[in-house]
């Protein structure tokens, strides 16, 4: 596995399948890992608020026999005396194992990962990529049903969707369609867009889930993040477009599973918690063993 992981776009399909074959390794016996990395430390450092990333990366360490140390809110941390990022991460670096980094700016992962000999793990910068996330995602999809020949409708915000961005780059590593569904304004960015279609990925954009629903094998949805829009005015053009319920689903196939990165707002009715297409607190859940897993390889490597 290789030393930083900070975007899926590199990732090969066979890097893809190392970590979630180790993942799947670990969750059918995971008291024989617990230990494996017994010593090791990593430091936490989450310039944005987060709760399932940044709990399941301290739960997978400590059940590897690991443990973390974090600089806490950065209202409470040298960030407010007006300390660089180089800086930050280059101490850091000097306490720890590996580094986990979440961050606004899109590009901060990267640029971070120039200053440090430690492995560097990207856990979200700006708008740009999420490939843990996406590890987690496609694990969850492969436990419920494969990664090849599947109809895959992304739906929500594709323009400032981090998660949506991590996967549609990691899915053309498969043999799966990818349909996006957004509002006019969300689509997904044409840097994006130009990526896929070098890699040989066909785009198929959609306004109405009605078009695509019955065809469709898998739903991935996302909120409008409103943290990302630059005017308020804009948010709540969209703000609500798309929702889930009961109602909506009424002529989907009864194998469409719907998966969602969480935490949503009103995009998912929570009467559809309990039928058999929501699978997206699995989907939270698998984040700790795939977070596992990765962890495991990288700190072995």
């Amino acid at each position: 596995m290789r030393e930083c992981l900070i975007t899926t776009k590199g990732l090969s399909r066979e890097e893809i399948v190392e970590v979630l074959d180790h993942a799947e390794e670990i969750e059918k016996d995971p008291a024989s890992y617990y230990g494996s990395q017994s010593g090791k430390i990593i430091g936490l450092l989450f310039y944005e608020p987060s709760t399932r990333t940044r709990m399941s990366f301290e739960t997978a360490i400590k059940r590897l026999g690991g443990d973390t140390i974090s600089m806490g809110s950065v209202e409470n941390s040298s960030v407010v005396k007006g300390e660089t990022l180089a800086d930050t991460i280059r101490v850091v670096a000097g306490y720890v194992d590996a580094i986990v980094l979440r961050h606004p700016k899109e590009g901060a992962s990267r640029m971070a990962s120039e200053f440090i000999d430690v492995p560097l793990i990207n856990a979200g910068d700006g708008a740009g990529q999420h490939p843990t996330q996406t590890l987690l995602d496609l694990y969850t999809i492969r436990k419920s049903a494969k990664l090849d020949g599947l109809n895959i409708g992304v739906m929500g915000d594709l323009k400032y969707g981090r998660t949506v961005h991590s996967l549609a780059h990691s899915i053309t590593k498969f043999d799966s369609q990818l349909n996006f569904i957004s509002p006019e304004g969300l689509q997904l960015p044409d840097n994006v867009k130009y990526d896929l279609e070098k890699s040989g990925a066909e785009i198929y954009e959609h306004t109405d889930l009605d078009e695509i629903l019955g065809t469709l094998d898998i739903l991935y949805v996302t909120r409008i993040q409103r943290e990302r829009f630059p005017d308020e005015d804009e948010y709540q053009k969209v703000s609500g477009k798309y929702r889930i319920n009961k109602k909506t689903l009424e002529n989907a196939p009864k194998h469409l599973k719907i998966m969602h990165p969480l935490p949503r707002v009103d995009e998912i009715s929570p009467e559809i918690d309990k039928t058999e297409h929501a699978i997206y607190i699995e989907q939270a859940h698998n984040g700790v063993v795939v977070r596992m897993a990765l962890l495991d390889l990288m700190l072995k490597s």
